[in-house]
């Protein structure tokens, strides 16, 4: 799968255009069953206290998560980092124009310690995974908080994550460093590094792996064929979207005793 042109591809379309993007974070809200469980997450994290929170987005891509937490929650202050360029200043234009001023956006690497108890919250969403070194990686996210603050990590687990149901498979997205976690390497890797692990929560499970096969891999796999079926998108949702957002919705309010995927929140003390 060659998930980079795709996602280059829609960078280039929503890029200049303030209402298209805020149209594109509104459809990776609804198509995106991590964003309904990291979104719910972050609602339970930051709730609607008035003291500031200063919020590190690890990894922001396109800059869905800053926007969400900018706009949705008061008194938060957001440092929105990622390594690639072109997404930091796209992104950065983007809040510029919409007129969002408590957020910044900077080219960093994860693998640098940078920060040392500056923040309350730190946010990664399906950035570990891509990333050898990352029991480094969350010793300088524990830096970075602040006595007290948490760790929100949403991955793949290693049971069908990436969409690779065994060691050998390779990654649908190829462009992973390791397919996903296990419960108990996660957990490892966060103590190791100084956190306190308080949650860890399978997603993904029977009903959103299939949500996620209809909704999202196989119209990435008719895009990878040509362009050109991005006109018949709208004929494919049509007659899957209702089916998909129901199994998402069965993902999202049941308990999934397994999944291929993971969010975790662990504490620095």
């Amino acid at each position: 799968m060659k998930y980079d042109p795709i996602k280059k591809f829609v960078g280039n379309v929503i890029r200049d255009n303030v209402l298209l993007r805020k149209l594109f974070y509104r459809l990776l809200g609804i198509l995106f069953l991590r964003e309904w469980h990291v979104k719910r997450e972050l609602r339970a994290l930051l709730g609607e206290g008035a003291e500031p929170r200063r919020i590190y987005d690890a990894g922001c891509g396109f800059g869905q998560y800053s926007y969400y937490c900018a706009t949705r929650f008061r008194n938060v202050i957001i440092h929105a980092i990622d390594v690639k360029r072109e997404q930091i200043e796209d992104s950065s234009r983007f809040f510029e124009k919409a007129g969002i001023r408590n957020v910044r956006f900077a080219v960093e690497d994860l693998t640098q310690s940078l920060h040392e108890s500056e923040f309350d919250l730190v946010l990664s969403v399906d950035v570990m995974e891509h990333i050898p070194d990352d029991v480094g990686v969350f010793r300088n996210l524990y830096r970075a908080l602040r006595p007290g603050g948490r760790l929100l990590v949403n991955t793949p687990s290693n049971l069908g994550g990436s969409d690779a149901h065994s060691a050998g498979d390779e990654s649908f997205i190829e462009e992973h460093a390791r397919n996903g976690y296990g419960v108990d390497e996660i957990r490892a890797k966060l103590v190791s590094a100084g956190f306190t692990v308080e949650q860890i929560k399978f997603t993904y499970g029977r009903w959103g792996s299939v949500a996620w096969r209809l909704g999202i891999k196989y119209p990435m796999m008719m895009l990878n064929t040509t362009r050109f079926l991005l006109l018949l998108l709208p004929f494919y949702y049509l007659l899957t979207l209702p089916f998909t957002l129901l199994l998402m919705y069965l993902d999202f309010v049941l308990t999934n005793r397994t999944g291929a995927g993971l969010i975790v929140i662990a504490r620095k003390d």
